[in-house]
């Protein structure tokens, strides 16, 4: 394909022959993904001499453009949807919600207006029914579909500064643990909050944000003038996938009228299931709650979404009618989504949510989900089996973490060992686990919440961890 083609447009036996073979890469990789490695992170410079190039002036076959693509770019990336891939939060995705994305972007559906797209804007309205009724949440409640949790934390906290403090709010705190996740930081940020405004308190020896230490913080900013007006709690965090107190902290912040945040990106899907319920007690007296459909119900990324228990603050938060926006108001009925976030460009994202649900089912999700916590659970007997080896933080909602820490080694040596094995797993591209830092001590962490992990994976990557720390102790 050389000649200019002004119209952008390919011919119906060219379509079909790239769909057909876009499908087809598809499938081979579904059906058969535990085969590749895991991860493989290149240079820059490596990556820089297979793919810069000027813009090409003249086109090129589809096909081969394709296999470029086949190539030059998924070996070098990481897998996170691979069975063995536990590290950070894992985006095991599924084919139906990938068919979904497919559709909504070769409809170029837009989810912005009625007007734009009413039927995309009423699928969204039903898939937030079914995520309030997964949660447990009242029926006032409402929200809306957004990039993930970084947009949902701060589309939940801008409503809330805007429905506490007004235009003015150089003077008000808020609060969550040590433990909380850094887009929380980054709202305030971009909210234009002073350095400071979101205080960072001690957790307790199950990592969950620490009652007393809150209570400590509001009295000391209130005798100094400040505003306190938000509480974040977790639903289980990145680092140990701890739940805060959350029925503790919804009286709390209720007696005090201070906004009560529920940062679940990772963890409020759970809910889905009974144990998860169990866990997420309190969850349905939020004010807000972010939670990231990509994770825990296994969608495609970019599958966030924010509730809030009245929808009406978003609107009264985001809304703005421009006069080239007048012929979007109509019905009274109607919803514009437009209003209630961000984005005036939206892409029909609960598409992907309303298809598996609708190919799967919600039992087959709760199995799934439930699937996360046995490997979890499955993944700390195997550790404790090994008596060179320790749990730092024991299966909590899908994530545990432990660490190399054989008698006769120092702790600075466990904690280097630790870390050298972790990086040596990652290298040899057969799976992938995360570290961080607990208490001071470095520790892997591992993730498998992915609904293909087996428990013979799970007993084949701590293997390879201990044979990497043997070999590293003799050296």
């Amino acid at each position: 394909m050389t000649e200019i083609n002004a119209r952008l447009r390919l011919s119906r036996e060219e379509m079909r022959r790239l769909g057909y073979a876009v499908v087809d890469t598809l499938v081979d990789y579904h059906d058969a993904r535990e085969k590749w490695d895991v991860s493989r992170v290149p240079s820059r410079a490596d990556l820089a001499e297979k793919l810069s190039e000027s813009i090409p002036m003249t086109g090129s076959d589809p096909l081969s453009v394709l296999r470029r693509f086949e190539e030059e770019i998924v070996p070098n990336i990481s897998h996170v949807d691979h069975p063995q891939f536990y590290a950070f939060v894992p985006g095991p995705g599924n084919f139906v919600g990938a068919m979904a994305e497919t559709l909504a972007a070769g409809f170029n559906v837009f989810a912005g207006t009625w007007l734009g797209g009413a039927a995309a804007t009423e699928t969204e309205l039903v898939v937030i029914e079914w995520l309030k009724e997964i949660c447990g949440l009242p029926p006032s409640f409402g929200g809306l579909f957004v990039s993930g949790g970084s947009v949902a934390n701060l589309t939940a906290l801008a409503a809330a500064r805007h429905h506490l403090l007004g235009e003015s709010f150089s003077k008000g705190v808020a609060y969550c643990s040590d433990q909380t996740h850094s887009a929380v930081d980054r709202a305030f940020r971009i909210l234009g909050f002073p350095s400071g405004s979101l205080r960072h308190l001690r957790v307790d020896d199950r990592f969950r944000l620490d009652m007393a230490a809150l209570e400590e913080a509001i009295a000391a900013d209130l005798a100094n003038g400040m505003k306190p007006f938000c509480v974040i709690g977790n639903a289980g965090t990145t680092n140990t996938g701890a739940v805060d107190p959350l029925d503790e902290l919804a009286s709390f912040c209720s007696a005090r009228d201070l906004w009560f945040h529920v940062d679940g990106a990772y963890g409020a899907s759970a809910a889905i299931c009974e144990r998860g319920r169990k866990v997420l007690t309190g969850l349905e007296k939020a004010d807000s709650i972010a939670l990231d459909p990509h994770k825990w119900l296994f969608q495609p990324f970019e599958t966030g979404c924010v509730l809030v228990r009245n929808p009406v603050l978003l609107r009264e938060t985001f809304r703005i009618l421009p006069e080239y926006m007048q012929d979007t108001v109509r019905e009274s009925e109607e919803v514009n989504f437009c209003d209630y976030g961000v984005q005036l460009s939206r892409s029909f994202r609960a598409l992907k949510v309303w298809m598996s649900f609708q190919v799967f089912g919600r039992d087959a999700f709760e199995a799934a989900v439930e699937h996360g916590f046995e490997m979890a659970e499955y993944a700390e007997e195997s550790i404790l089996r090994r008596e060179d080896w320790v749990i730092a933080s024991a299966a909590t909602m899908g994530i545990l973490s432990f660490r190399y820490a054989p008698p006769g080694i120092a702790p600075r040596d466990q904690d280097r060992i630790t870390l050298e094995a972790s990086r040596r797993l990652h290298a040899s591209g057969k799976a992938m686990v995360s570290t961080t830092t607990l208490k001071g001590r470095s520790v892997i962490r591992m993730c498998p919440i992915n609904p293909s992990t087996t428990r013979e994976g799970i007993d084949r990557t701590i293997d390879q961890l201990e044979d990497i720390a043997r070999g590293l102790r003799t050296r």
